[in-house]
């Protein structure tokens, strides 16, 4: 994890170093300063963009106390404060963890999560959210995000101003080279950063069972779950949402069919049949490539992780 962080931000400062050089510092300089702060700005403002977007309200104690109770027992297992606790008023079945240092920490569960999953499956699902928390995903995903961002505004600012060289075509020229090499190498970060947030989702699994009883085999269930019936409800009418800030869920819901291929929903009658049915399939080499380009792990080969914590527990 580590070492793929050094290597996305080495590359992305020599990459950026050597053309400020080639080209000049005032305009790449500007274009940097603005990307960093539309991001920053984004970061702030997320919070009440998603809140907006899945109908967000904040759950009260009152409410549903045995979530409240829940969620406090974790954070203090966890060793982090507490975070607000959100209710998504969507059908989906689904929690994501989120926040700026505007809104603070909050993690929200969707109203589909709390009527498809039982207690234990809940807090395996919370517990994986507080494990986000605690290892400051969103700051460390944003950190990472905005350089593809930054490298492609740069790539196109290159190549828009080449056009306008006139009779210093080589200038111009070599300007569009620099700018579609800049775009190459942003979609090199952007499959860097992938895999960095399919590390992340691994690492709140863990935490998860670490923290909760039995948690292998509730996140387990859990996800199995999530990921049947949210092929069962989702409607084409929701896939703007699903779009929108995919990579704070703990499944992504755009997967959920091609997740869902490898549970035979026919047979598989109960929780526990899901999940076996989809660790007795193969990873085919299209599951792999498409994990290449997906924020989040392949479900056979996220459950199978589980497994093998459950068996070294």
């Amino acid at each position: 994890m580590i070492g793929t962080l050094a290597l996305i931000f080495g590359l992305s400062t020599l990459v950026f170093t050597v053309v400020l050089t080639l080209v000049g510092s005032f305009d790449l300089l500007s274009i940097a300063i603005l990307v960093v702060s539309f991001n920053v700005i984004q970061w702030l403002a997320a919070p009440y963009l998603v809140g907006a977007l899945y109908r967000v309200r904040e759950l009260r104690e009152n409410e549903n106390p045995n979530l409240h109770q829940m969620v406090d027992n974790l954070s203090r297992k966890s060793g982090i404060t507490k975070p607000k606790l959100m209710l998504a008023q969507i059908p989906l079945p689904n929690a994501f963890a989120y926040g700026s240092p505007l809104s603070g920490s909050r993690i929200a569960v969707t109203q589909g999560l709390l009527t498809t999953l039982d207690e234990g499956e809940v807090e395996a699902v919370v517990g994986h959210e507080l494990g986000h928390l605690k290892h400051k995903d969103v700051q460390v995903m944003m950190a990472v995000s905005f350089l593809p961002a930054l490298f492609t505004y740069i790539g196109y600012s290159l190549m828009f101003s080449s056009m306008y060289q006139g009779n210093r075509k080589n200038e111009g020229n070599s300007g569009a080279l620099i700018g579609i090499a800049f775009m190459a190498f942003s979609y090199v970060l952007t499959l860097c950063t992938l895999y960095v947030s399919r590390l992340r989702e691994y690492y709140a699994d863990r935490h998860s069972v670490s923290v909760v009883d039995n948690g292998a085999q509730k996140l387990s269930l859990g996800l199995a779950k999530i990921v049947n019936t949210t092929k069962i409800r989702s409607k084409p009418q929701q896939q703007k949402q699903k779009i929108a800030f995919k990579a704070l869920f703990i499944t992504d819901p755009e997967r959920a069919t091609s997740d869902s291929a490898a549970i035979n929903a026919m047979q598989a009658n109960s929780s526990s049949n899901l999940v076996q049915e989809i660790l007795s399939k193969k990873l085919t080499t299209g599951d792999k490539i498409a994990e290449a380009f997906s924020t989040h792990p392949n479900i056979i080969k996220r459950l199978r992780a589980l497994q093998e914590l459950s068996q070294s527990a």
